[in-house]
Order: structure tokens, then C-alpha cells, then sequence
């Protein structure tokens, strides 16, 4: 408890832990090897010291035999051979005793009854051998005998005997040894008994502390977390154990609060969504209601208005022809406001029932063929052309996916307002092309007309919005309008290009088809790797067959692309045929014919000549 007031964090805890097990092992690893060392000490005297004391005061005590053997032998022969045995003992004994004493110098014990041994050995050799064998040898086998006397076997006994101890002192510290090697090998044992029971309490102690400190600690941060991710945002997060899992704590329940100030303001904004999705369902309601009213008005000005107007149009038509200078002059002029005012007014209303319609009353998206409707255009727009003497060309255009009725009625307008805004003396020239801009065709409406000024370039495309008087320039304001809608209904947009140093340039973008976009990337890679082959010439230009297409675009009329001298076919030439839209086949390329306007042409798509 003093530990975790004094705030141990989790690491110095497991460290402490893990170093007072450190330590222990540590003394007891100690601890083995002395005694492992000890225990292999005590094997090495045991198996090179005692036990060969042993095995040498055996033969100590066989050499000392055959001494007597000899003199007893030599005493009752008299043969001078018989104490071989005898003489031969007596070296033996040295070398004997002295390994025995080299083994046993560290066991006093030992050293004692060998010495004991030596000195009874050597008291019986001169008091018995060898005054045996010198009278043997000088009186005789009789008097020899006659001296091993009972004493002499009695002192020969105790040598005997002494041997004995000797035997018994090494066999003691022999039985010595085996219980030292015992003793250590039983210390071993218990020594790794304790590192084993230290490891285990270690690892009680661990998982006591881990089930204590950690896993406690996380289970109930877990749960109260549980608790906030089961909805209640509101229950502050506790922590408890170490500091770390406190301040772990802490930082969650600053997450909380986070969340809980962040949902605060999801919920206020859900509900203003949710109010402002009411009000804008309200709106949605109330445009149906009124998309109904207008259509409903459609239907009103496509009938019931068209009736009457047709009606005072006839009859002022008629007030005109049959009393034409009948009356006076402010009377004429009165009745041809009046008929004006009722074909504008006829006018107006067909247009806004067209540009009403835009969207609403659909047929579906089809493979268009922009050439086609094109011609269909030029025939659309040939009574006004002829009279402007006005010249339409096109480029070669793509086909896109859209309504054929509507682009028919988008590209009729631009080709009839940059007729209609021409300047004084100067022949129209109207000019469509198009190219192939990212995933879009760009198309573009040119003239030779009065041209925009930039601050006009937006407001023209509103629906009544006139830049002249209707005197000047007739028309409702709505065709502009009209273009703007559809090309916006197809899912492009429509600007005027501001940068011309003559007439107007209005463009519009509609989406192109993927196979298109797939084949325009394929050409493109195409003439990269064409470009990178080319040959060159002596100075390091590339030599090619046509102008480069950094300098010229499909709207420059040095670009044309078909063969000199194939003329493209104008309205009035075609072989057999009366005034019609000439079109050259696919493929076919034209150029302009001599003495042509400078600056028109085509590439290789088809040219309306009127005039």
C-alpha cells in the first residue's frame, strides 16, 4: 500500500520484482556451483586418493607377508634363494610406503598408522629377520629355527595388526569422502529445489501482481468503456492501479468528453438537418404543386392562349389587307402594332412552352450523330441564311448520347443568332467544330458577327435578358436561355469565349462516349510513338507530312485536312438534285474552292453554301 501511494509506476514495480528474483537465482546459481565444486573435489580424492590407499595398504600388507614367507622359508631350507621374497618385500615396502604417504599426507590419521607400521616392520627385521637369516646362514637351519620363537610371531602379529588400522584409517576417510560426496550431491538437490520454488513463487508473485495491477485495472477501464460505447456518453471514466493505467484513464475519459461535445453537435445539427430536410420537403411539395400549376399553364398557353391570339392576329391581318389606305395613316400604323404585338406575343409563348419542356417531357438518351443534325440545321435555318446570304460550315463532329430533338434545337439557335447578329455589308459566316477535350467535346459556334463585349459574356445566357432594342435586333430573349438548358440537361456547360479578335465564339461542352475517349488515347499514343521514330533532318527537325499541330487547331483554316482541289459540295451543285445540304461521304476530306472567303474551310466534314 506504501508502494502504490507512493505511486511506483507498472515498470518499476515489475522491475523490483523481477530484480529481488534476480537476485536470488543469482545466489543460488552461486551457491550450486560452490557446492558443485565441492561435491566434484570430494569425487576426485574419493576415486584418486582413498581409493588407492586402499588397494596400496593391501599391498602394504602383502609385501610384509612375504617377507616373513621368505625367512621362514630361507630359516627351514637354508637355501639362499629362499629370501627372494624377503629381499624383494623390503623394496616393495619402500615404494609402497612412500606412495601410501604421498596419497595420505592430508590425513594425519593415516600418516599416524603407516608410521606405526614402518616402525614395526623395521623393529621386527632387526630383532627377528635378520638375526634369523644370520644364524641360519652361519649355525645352520636348526638354530635358525630355533629363534622364530612364539614373541617373533607375536611381534609379526602386531605388525599385522597395525596394517589393520592402517587399512581402517584409509577405509575411513574413504566413508569419509562418500559422505561429503553425499552431502554436496544432497545439497545440489535441495539447492535446485529451492531455484525451482523460487521460480514458482516468482511466478505466483507475478501473476498475482499482474491479475492485481494489470489485469483488474483493465478489466474495469474496459468495462467502463464498454459502458460509453453502449450509448452512455455521460459516465466518467475512473482509473485505478498503477499511473499509468490512471493517466490512461484520464486521456479515454478526455475522449469521452470529446465525443460527447462532438455527438452534441451531431445531434444539434441532425435536428437542424432534419428541420431544414422538413422545410426542404415542404418546398419539394410545394414545387410539385406549383411544376403542376405550370404545366397546367403549358397546357392553358398551348390551347386556350393560342386561340384568341391566332384569332386578333387574322383578324388584324385581315383589318390590314381589306382597309389597307382606307383609313388614315395612325390607323394603318395602329392596326400593324397590333398584328406585330400578336405574332410576338404567338412567338413568346411558343418559346417558353419549349424552354418548359427542356427535361420534362423526354424521350431518352440515343447515339447521336452531330453531322446529321447538323444537316438537319442547315435546313432548319436556310430561309434566314438565304436571305442574309449567310455561309454555314462544319467540321467533321462526333456522335454523343443525348435527345437528337433537343440538340437539333440547341444548335438551330446558335446558328440562327449568329446569323442573325451580323454586321452591316459583311456577308455570315457561321463555323461549327469541335475537339475532343479530356473525357468532353468542346464544341464551338463561331461567326463574323458583332461580337459580345466581356461583361455581357454571362448575362445573355438568362432567359429575357436583350443586349439590343427589339428594333435593332428582333427576337424574344429566350433562345440563349434555351441552348443554356439543354446543354446543362445533357450534363455539360456553355460559355462565350471573350478572347476573339472578331465576331462571337460561344462553346459548350457535352460528355464523350468511352469508346471515343479509348480511341482518341490509342491515337494519341500512336502518334507519340510516330513522332519518336520519325526521321529527321540535317539541322534535327523532324520531318512530317503535315503542319505541326501545336501551331494550328480544328478551327484554323490552315488545318483542313482534305486533299487541294476536291471543293466540298454547296447548296444548288449537287448533280440532279435542288437546293439541298451537300455531305461528302465519310472520310472524305474538302477544301475550300478558289477564291473563297480567306479564313473558311473544313476538315473533312460538310459545307452549306446559301447565295
Amino acid at each position: 500500500m506504501n508502494t502504490y501511494r507512493r505511486g511506483w509506476t507498472l515498470r518499476r514495480r515489475v522491475l523490483a520484482l523481477l530484480a529481488v528474483v534476480g537476485l536470488l537465482l543469482i545466489g543460488l546459481a552461486v551457491a550450486e556451483a560452490a557446492v558443485a565444486a565441492k561435491n566434484r573435489a570430494y569425487t576426485d580424492t574419493l576415486l584418486t586418493r582413498t581409493g588407492p590407499l586402499r588397494v596400496q595398504g593391501q599391498e602394504l600388507l602383502n609385501v610384509l607377508l612375504d617377507q616373513e614367507t621368505g625367512v621362514r622359508g630361507y630359516a627351514v631350507s637354508g637355501n639362499r634363494a629362499d629370501l627372494a621374497p624377503y629381499e624383494q618385500g623390503v623394496r616393495q615396502e619402500r615404494d609402497v610406503s612412500a606412495t601410501i604417504a604421498d596419497l595420505g599426507r592430508d590425513y594425519p590419521a593415516i600418516m599416524d598408522a603407516l608410521r606405526t607400521a614402518q616402525q614395526q616392520a623395521a623393529d621386527w627385521r632387526r630383532t627377528v629377520a635378520e638375526p634369523v637369516i644370520a644364524t641360519t646362514g652361519s649355525s645352520g637351519t636348526a638354530a635358525g629355527q630355533a629363534l622364530i620363537t612364539a614373541q617373533a610371531r607375536q611381534q609379526f602379529d602386531q605388525i599385522r595388526a597395525s596394517v589393520g588400522d592402517l587399512q581402517t584409517a584409509i577405509l575411513a576417510e574413504r566413508e569419509k569422502g562418500a559422505r561429503d560426496i553425499e552431502r554436496t550431491g544432497n545439497m545440489l538437490v535441495m539447492l535446485l529445489i529451492v531455484a525451482a520454488v523460487v521460480v514458482v513463487i516468482a511466478g505466483t508473485l507475478m501473476l498475482l501482481s499482474l491479475e492485481r495491477m494489470v489485469i483488474r485495472p483493465l478489466t474495469g477501464l474496459a468495462q467502463q468503456v464498454r459502458e460509453v460505447a453502449a450509448g452512455d456518453y455521460q459516465h466518467h471514466i475512473a482509473g485505478s492501479g498503477p499511473p499509468e493505467f490512471r493517466r490512461l484513464a484520464d486521456d479515454v475519459d478526455v475522449m469521452r468528453q470529446k465525443i460527447a461535445k462532438d455527438l452534441a453537435e451531431v445531434r444539434a445539427a441532425r435536428e437542424n438537418i432534419e428541420w431544414v430536410n422538413n422545410q426542404l420537403q415542404k418546398q419539394a411539395e410545394e414545387l410539385t404543386r406549383s411544376n403542376r400549376d405550370l404545366e397546367q399553364f403549358a397546357y392553358v398557353a398551348s390551347h386556350d392562349l393560342q386561340e384568341p391570339l391566332r384569332k386578333v392576329a387574322s383578324f388584324c391581318q385581315l383589318l390590314q389587307r381589306r382597309y389597307a389606305g382606307q383609313l388614315d395613316e395612325r390607323a394603318d400604323q395602329y392596326i400593324a402594332f397590333a398584328v406585330d404585338g400578336a405574332q410576338r406575343m404567338q412567338r413568346l409563348i411558343n418559346d417558353l412552352l419549349a424552354f418548359s419542356r427542356i427535361g420534362r417531357l423526354t424521350t431518352g438518351f440515343v447515339d447521336v450523330d452531330l453531322n446529321r443534325v447538323m444537316a438537319d440545321v442547315a435546313s432548319q435555318t436556310e430561309p434566314g441564311r438565304q436571305y442574309a446570304d449567310a455561309e454555314l460550315t462544319w467540321s467533321e463532329l462526333p456522335v454523343i448520347r443525348g435527345e437528337e430533338p433537343l440538340l437539333t434545337n440547341l444548335l438551330v439557335n446558335l446558328v440562327s443568332n449568329s446569323v442573325k447578329f451580323r454586321r452591316p455589308d459583311v456577308p455570315p459566316r457561321v463555323r461549327v467544330s469541335a475537339r475532343l477535350v479530356d473525357a468532353e467535346w468542346e464544341i464551338t459556334c463561331q461567326d463574323n458577327g458583332i461580337g459580345i463585349e466581356p461583361e455581357f459574356a454571362d448575362k445573355i445566357f438568362v432567359i429575357f435578358q436583350r443586349l439590343h432594342a427589339k428594333d435593332a435586333y428582333p427576337g424574344t430573349g429566350i433562345g440563349l436561355a434555351i441552348v443554356k438548358k439543354i446543354v446543362e440537361y445533357h450534363g455539360g456547360r456553355v460559355w462565350v469565349d471573350t478572347d476573339q479578335a472578331e465576331g462571337t465564339a460561344i462553346r459548350f461542352t457535352l460528355p464523350a462516349r468511352p469508346e471515343d475517349v479509348e480511341a482518341a488515347k490509342a491515337t494519341a499514343d500512336a502518334d507519340a510513338t510516330a513522332d519518336a521514330t520519325a526521321p529527321t533532318d540535317g539541322d534535327g527537325t523532324t520531318t512530317t507530312g503535315t503542319d505541326d499541330p501545336a501551331t494550328t487547331g480544328p478551327d484554323d483554316p490552315a488545318t483542313s485536312d482534305r486533299p487541294v482541289g476536291e471543293p466540298p459540295v454547296p447548296v444548288g451543285e449537287v448533280a440532279g438534285d435542288g437546293p439541298t445540304v451537300g455531305r461528302q461521304p465519310a472520310g472524305g476530306r474538302h477544301e475550300d474552292p478558289p477564291g473563297g472567303p480567306p479564313g473558311q474551310g473544313t476538315t473533312g466534314g460538310t459545307k452549306e453554301r446559301v447565295g
